[in-house]
């Protein structure tokens, strides 16, 4: 899955977690490996250019979704070969979210993981134009969101797991590695003693 981000919006965004938040979403619906998707941070004013332009509608908003089959019908007419899908492109609103995200007493970081996952399901033709259509689509968001990151906990304790084994093989003088000169304070085994060991 390649993904694209670019932060024109002048604001520090957690790119990696807005990359995790969009691929994790992607491989939920099960979405072709190969496929593309960028993401775009823009500041208010463009976003409010962006919504009045495409949705008709004033002031900035949160997140715009844009599936490639509406930018280009059909898609290239002269491609020999179509190469990997690409979704389509998402565009957040940083500066937009973070007061959202003060109002509803979220975190900034998740607003940003949720309305990405948002985002990629509007790319694939979810809506939420009707109340039937909007239950259906929040419920999905969010028991995705939930196991973006229930993922995300699992992967944190494995890694600090990983890191307290390496902490105690170094102080214990382990370096692991096959072929290594003996760890100072380490005693190797007299040859007799092997054979010994080895006829009983």
């Amino acid at each position: 899955m390649s993904i694209e981000l670019a932060n024109e919006s002048g604001v520090e965004a957690p790119a990696e977690l807005i990359i995790g938040a969009a691929r994790f979403a992607v491989g939920a619906m099960d979405v072709n490996p190969a496929a593309e998707l960028s993401l775009l941070l823009v500041d208010e004013d463009t976003m409010a250019d962006m919504h009045v332009q495409w949705m008709d509608l004033p002031g900035p908003t949160d997140v715009m979704s844009f599936p490639m089959d509406e930018l280009v019908p059909g898609g290239r007419p002269d491609a020999t070969d179509p190469g990997p899908a690409i979704l389509g492109d998402i565009v957040l609103c940083p500066d937009f979210a973070r007061k959202q995200a003060r109002e509803a007493k979220r975190s900034f970081e998740h607003e940003l993981a949720m309305l990405t996952i948002h985002g990629v399901l509007h790319l694939l033709g979810y809506d939420h134009a009707e109340p039937e259509e909007e239950r259906e689509m929040f419920g999905l968001q969010n028991r995705i969101l939930d196991a973006f990151y229930a993922e995300r906990h699992r992967r944190a304790q494995e890694q600090r797991q990983t890191d307290r084994d390496s902490r105690l093989l170094s102080n214990i003088g382990f370096t692991g590695a096959e072929g290594d000169s003996p760890t100072p304070g380490a005693q190797s085994v007299p040859e007799q003693s092997r054979s010994e060991e080895d006829r009983g």
